[in-house]
């Protein structure tokens, strides 16, 4: 097939721009640091401990708690939503749905205060599903617009303009958040951060709607009418899309590579501003700096390992990185309390090969992918992949951290996962592919 039109790859590059104001102003800089800072029952005694439920709780661990719920949720939704709309061939409205919610939960977290903590958590987990279940949708398009040789390319374009949208409205934010008189606030009020929440479901929504736009429409894969027989229509879709990667012995063994590798990487990044906040003591100034880092390194990190992975191969660069990200961890682990310049060192590594871990595996596994019209229903399985990943590692990260005390040793521990999903690529690098493109 031929790889679609700039606009249309411009378009749906421009939902990466929409949505990943989220994954940095919410996940990584100024909500972690926010939340870290208002879920204390009173900072006199404990400047950790908050009460939810009936039950005391680390604000670390009930914030990790609180992601891998609204990840779990998304994992139990996305292979029926995604087997749904393969059939109906209505993608595009599954994702403005998302987008919408999403956008909601981020506006939501505008009245988020001391006393609206069950607000705060509920926002929190609204926003995550309408993030990651719309990405469900969004991946899925990358096999229906890029010819093989052309998918790194065009995924690690989709990263490069997420990083490049997200910086430009932190910028913004950082205008509030450090001028809070612009807006009638004081440096002991909260609505300079608020506003920030706010203007992320703003932009969300605003991009995120003139990206769709653009999409080209999904044909429906099925025919007949499902209007009394809708779920189990869709069930027997997923059941069918089960039976077809049974046969793909390599993109299997791939998949559960990237399960090991992908519970570090995205624990790391949706606890390193908790981490970098409470465990290491970094100022929330320097703390956003090294996040934003993350962000500028990682865009010419994702061109750069697409290349790489042009000259080595796809698996074979992926090896490169877990092996990486595992002496991360080991750093990591060894940061010393108030040690910045030792943060932004380990940021710029970070950086450098996040975005390239991510776009890489996105585009390795369409390429695995067996020629089908249901592309959803195939990347659905990729995020359960991903997203049971991510819950079993931020549920482990805050059961060890309440466990022993230390953040640390959650850290240490994620290096298991590296570990495990290098050599798993080892494997999967020895079995010749069923699909027609080289990775």
């Amino acid at each position: 097939m031929p790889t679609a039109s700039r606009k249309v790859i411009n378009g749906w590059a421009l939902y990466d721009w929409a949505n990943s104001v989220y994954n940095l102003v919410i996940t990584s800089t100024i909500f972690p640091a926010y939340f870290e800072a208002i879920a204390v029952d009173d900072r006199t005694i404990s400047k950790t401990q908050v009460t939810f439920l009936g039950r005391t709780f680390e604000n670390s661990a009930l914030y990790n708690y609180t992601i891998a719920a609204g990840l779990f949720i998304v994992a139990l939704l996305s292979p029926i939503l995604s087997a749904i709309a393969d059939y109906k061939g209505n993608k595009k409205s599954f994702m403005r749905f998302f987008l919408t919610l999403g956008s909601l939960g981020c506006s939501g977290l505008f009245l988020f205060e001391r006393d609206a903590l069950g607000w705060g958590l509920a926002c929190m987990v609204l926003a995550c599903i309408g993030f990651w279940a719309s990405w469900v949708f969004y991946n899925s398009y990358l096999p229906e617009i890029a010819a093989p040789e052309d998918r790194d390319r065009v995924s690690a374009r989709g990263y490069a303009f997420g990083y490049v949208g997200s910086v430009l409205l932190q910028l913004v934010c950082f205008v509030f958040v450090f001028n809070p008189g612009l807006i009638g606030g004081t440096d002991d009020t909260t609505i300079q951060y608020r506003i920030c929440f706010l203007l992320v479901g703003i932009w969300w929504f605003g991009f995120g709607s003139l990206a769709l736009a653009r999409f080209p429409a999904s044909k429906p894969a099925g025919q007949g009418d499902l209007k009394h027989h809708l779920l189990a229509k869709g069930y027997s879709e997923l059941k069918k899309v089960w039976h077809q990667l049974k046969g793909q012995h390599k993109l299997r063994r791939f998949l559960s590579a990237f399960f090991c590798y992908n519970m570090g990487v995205q624990t790391v990044f949706l606890v390193a501003t908790i981490y970098g906040k409470s465990e290491l003591e970094i100022p929330t100034t320097n703390l956003i700096a090294a996040i934003l880092i993350i962000q500028l390194i990682a865009i010419p990190g994702a061109y750069t390992i697409s290349w790489v992975s042009s000259k080595l191969g796809n698996i074979r660069t992926l090896m490169l990185l877990v092996a990486m990200w595992s002496v991360g961890c080991i750093v990591g682990y060894n940061l010393p309390v108030g040690g910045v310049n030792e943060f932004y060192g380990l940021a710029i590594i970070i950086g450098f090969i996040m975005g390239g871990i991510q776009s890489l595996s996105r585009s390795t596994y369409s390429k695995l992918m067996p020629a089908t019209s249901d592309t959803a229903s195939y990347f659905s399985f990729y995020d359960v992949t991903e997203k049971i990943a991510t819950v079993i590692g931020m549920f482990g990260f805050g059961y060890i951290t309440e466990l022993t005390g230390s953040q640390r040793n959650s850290v240490l521990a994620l290096m298991v996962f590296f570990v495990i999903g290098f050599f798993l690529l080892i494997y999967t690098d020895r079995m010749k592919s069923e699909s027609h493109a080289t990775v």
